[in-house]
């Protein structure tokens, strides 16, 4: 936090209202000046002609001085500075001086209005001017007597400059207590606004939602986070009931801070729904306790929510659960595969040759020619199963990622299940994008993302497969794509996917096909994940989209390509 020095004239603003407190004395002046000049008039007897000139004089000057310093400070509101207190002082001496000249000099009962002056100029003035502004006071003061030989210099004389002198030094260490105490405050109260704009600036620039709500429900505050991760403008909702509007909008948000702000407990990463605009996203939601209750009497009971779109997150920490069991099935699915075909190949023969021997009857000769084809088909069966264990990238080179897209979307084009008028459209850019692959693995993988969305489409419908470079703000948190990332995406407007049926399209052997072995979708996670890449999928009750991210090739890779 940077702090930043006090001037005088900031402290002087700090001490009193510079302003209010130079109109009073523009009001003093001039009727200070309008009682002279009717005293010097309206003396008993004959009036004193010297007297009425000075009385006259003073008058005029202070309306004109009065006036030019009452447009400056309050019509045109220009800075105040010392130099403008100093004048002020200045001539409320001089003003002063006339009053005691024509009054009586020492013998004037209006020599006190010298303290006013003085005390005056202590606290405008910068320190040490208020004794300035006394010294002169006195030599201005006793000048007038001494060049008026009216009066012989006495004690009383000497008391009165005394007088002024305590004056000034009282009136001075007073302003600069106070002076003191106001620069604190000011100098405090600047620290305050430098905290609450840097902790504003935080709040205006972080990724999580923050909202405030009273014991009432109504919102406090909200950040532009929160806005857009609900997906309505909040700062229009300040001060207006929040909760009930909320709650079937992100119940475990609008929950949260009502347990919290009614209970004063603290609710940690309590994890839950929002939906908007017809899509849903996952959220992490923490509160504060409130200090305490409105009823207490210890101030009024908020509560504040911290959350996030934890979405990415869960989709990771799926993709790794998802990526173990696949990998434990891979295990198991080899050990059976090769426990099973030896002594399947063995069953083949020998029931091939029962079928082709002499004594063998034509039924019997069907059922083995039966057996032999279920046993083929067991075989081919066991060696797909072979293919998804040994889905491993074996010869790893630059490759590039365009050419691999487009030569596995024109394949499945022509695949012979393609439904009639299917489109099926391949955008690519027209720089290479240059990843690190197992070329033949990664094709086989586009190709079954491909061929599944090319057969999941009825007639008229279509595909598109798009390869883009991914913006590093898209990159999913915790992916490990430092290098930047490559986005494949298969969009089909097929019927989607049932909700049944997510959590199991990518188990091995699950599939809805017929005919089908149900591991095209456990291949192609295994083939990206063995590129250290995801698999995302985006579906509903209308079109699918499968969405392969892909770390590019570092610059050393791109340039021994």
């Amino acid at each position: 936090m940077r702090l930043t020095s006090i001037s005088d004239e900031t402290a002087r603003k700090a001490l009193l209202d510079s302003r209010g407190f130079v109109r009073w004395i523009y009001i003093a002046r001039l009727s200070l000046a309008v009682a002279l000049l009717v005293a010097a008039l309206l003396a008993g007897g004959r009036p004193d002609p010297t007297a009425t000139i000075v009385a006259s004089l003073t008058f005029a000057a202070a309306v004109a001085f009065t006036a030019g310093s009452a447009w400056t400070s309050l019509v045109q509101r220009r800075p105040l500075g010392a130099t403008f207190f100093y004048l002020q002082s200045l001539f409320d001496l001089g003003l002063v001086t006339a009053v005691v000249h024509v009054t009586g000099r020492s013998a004037s009962p209006f020599v006190a209005l010298y303290i006013l002056v003085i005390a005056a100029g202590s606290l405008l003035l910068p320190p040490g001017g208020g004794l300035l502004i006394a010294a002169l006071g006195n030599v201005v003061f006793f000048t007038d007597v001494i060049l008026s030989r009216e009066s012989a210099i006495d004690v009383a004389l000497w008391l009165q400059l005394g007088i002024f002198a305590i004056v000034a030094l009282g009136s001075g260490f007073i302003a600069g207590r106070l002076r003191q105490g106001a620069v604190g405050r000011e100098q405090l109260a600047a620290e305050l606004v430098q905290a609450r704009l840097e902790a504003a600036d935080i709040l205006h620039n972080i990724r999580s939602g923050i909202v405030t709500v009273d014991v009432e429900g109504r919102l406090l505050y909200a950040n532009p986070a929160a806005s857009s991760l609900l997906g309505a403008d909040l700062e229009a909702r300040i001060s207006q009931p929040f909760l009930d509007w909320l709650e079937p909008i992100a119940p475990i948000l609008a929950g949260a801070l009502r347990q919290s702000v009614t209970t004063r407990e603290r609710i940690v990463r309590a994890e839950g729904e929002v939906t908007r605009d017809g899509t849903t996203m996952t959220i992490g939601v923490t509160t504060t306790a409130p200090e305490a209750p409105a009823e207490e009497g210890h101030g009024l009971a908020t509560s504040t929510a911290i959350f996030q779109d934890i979405s990415n997150n869960k989709r990771l920490e799926s993709l790794r659960v998802r990526a173990e069991r696949l990998e434990a099935v891979a295990e198991v699915s080899a050990s059976l595969a090769h426990e099973i075909r030896n002594p399947l190949a063995s069953i083949r023969s020998a029931v091939e040759q029962l079928a082709q021997a002499r004594h063998a009857t034509e039924h019997d000769r069907v059922l083995g020619a039966l057996v032999m084809r279920e046993s083929d088909r067991l075989s081919r069966l066991l060696g797909e199963f072979l293919d998804f264990a040994r889905t491993r990238a074996t010869v790893i080179e630059p490759v590039d990622l365009n050419d691999v897209v487009r030569g596995a979307t024109n394949l499945a084009a022509a695949h012979p299940s393609r439904a009639d008028d299917v489109v099926v459209s391949c955008s690519t850019p027209e720089a290479p994008i240059v990843i690190e692959a197992d070329e033949d693995l990664l094709h086989r993988a586009v190709f079954n993302l491909a061929l599944n969305a090319v057969q999941a489409v009825p007639r008229g419908g279509r595909v598109d497969v798009d390869v883009l470079p991914l913006p590093p703000d898209e990159v999913p948190a915790g992916a490990g794509f430092g290098g930047g990332a490559v986005a494949l995406r298969v969009t089909d407007d097929g019927p989607g996917i049932p909700l049944d049926l997510r959590e199991r399209m990518f188990d091995p052997f699950f599939t809805t096909k017929e005919g089908g072995t149900g591991l095209g979708l456990p291949v192609v996670h295994r083939a990206v994940e063995a590129h250290r890449g995801l698999v995302l999928v985006d579906t509903g009750t209308h079109g699918t989209r499968f969405t392969v991210l892909l770390p590019l090739a570092q610059s050393g890779s791109n340039e021994e390509s």
